[in-house]
């Protein structure tokens, strides 16, 4: 009997990672974040694999937890097209499998996003529209995460969030989004000018410029870029608990005198980011 099922995934490994159209939403680096997934959970003695889904391959619904990535206005559009299409992400989704949706990744994912000067329809899987900021964004981003005692994932994050944001997109969260932190450092997801353009009232405002990234279900999206989970292994390792159904402090401890010195090296980045 072969070890390997039809879509791809190891049928010994403990983990399946999902990643979404690296093709062509693999601009910025972003696949590093289901490198990371992988690296952290083979440090705890967990089998993880990576599942690459290309443009044009269907999207098993059944793996344990997803990521996409960021692209340009082209691929942005390719991959609403092919995701919309398909409906194993919306599937896996509405099963509850955690998903990390990075900077293009989350504006795909909302209900539409502005793209090679038109509106184009989202997954709507997230309760946001996208437009254009006023300036673009380039350079360090920070947030406080506000963490849901209810969400698997945001619920266990209490650690700063970090990144490097590099985009022209505005989005704003409707009442069924929650944004994954509160920006002390750059542009959040918004600026000024983009929310007043959508007629929101003056009290409305400031929560849309100080939002960073979405969560909406099993969604976790975000402009950091860095890789993100590189620069947040919190958040990483609160990934890989809900996949599994467990807390972080449930999950297997670190097995190798690497994985320590590892977090040491990560930590030591994140005060030089943070300070």
């Amino acid at each position: 009997m072969s070890d390997i099922y039809a879509d791809g995934r190891d049928n010994k490994a403990q983990l399946h990672i999902g990643l979404i159209l690296p093709d062509v939403l693999g601009t910025y680096g972003d696949d590093g974040n289901a490198l990371v997934l992988r690296q952290r959970a083979r440090l705890r003695g967990l089998t993880a694999e990576i599942v690459p889904i290309k443009l044009g391959q269907a999207v098993p619904e059944s793996l344990d937890l997803y990521t996409v990535g960021g692209g340009e206005d082209t691929a942005q559009i390719l991959a609403a097209e092919h995701l919309i299409a398909d409906g194993g992400i919306a599937r896996a989704v509405n099963a509850g499998r955690p998903v990390l949706a990075i900077c293009a990744g989350l504006q795909v994912f909302g209900q539409s996003f502005r793209a090679s000067d038109r509106m184009v329809d989202g997954l709507g899987l997230i309760d946001a529209t996208t437009s254009a900021l006023e300036k673009r964004m380039i350079g360090e981003i920070a947030s406080t995460p506000l963490a849901d005692p209810h969400h698997p994932v945001t619920s266990q994050l209490s650690e700063p969030l970090t990144g490097f944001a590099n985009h022209m997109g505005a989005t704003i969260l409707g009442k069924d989004a929650t944004p994954l932190g509160r920006l002390t450092k750059g542009t959040g997801n918004s600026d000024e000018h983009a929310a007043r353009g959508v007629g929101l009232g003056s009290h409305e405002v400031e929560p849309q410029i100080k939002a960073e990234g979405a969560v909406q279900g099993s969604v976790v999206a975000t402009y950091m870029h860095g890789p993100a989970l590189a620069r947040n292994p919190q958040l990483a390792d609160a990934l890989l608990a809900a996949a599994m159904g467990i807390t972080i402090s449930e999950l297997p401890a670190v097995e190798s005198g690497f994985g320590v010195q590892l977090d040491r090296e990560v930590a030591k980045l994140r005060r030089e980011r943070l300070g």
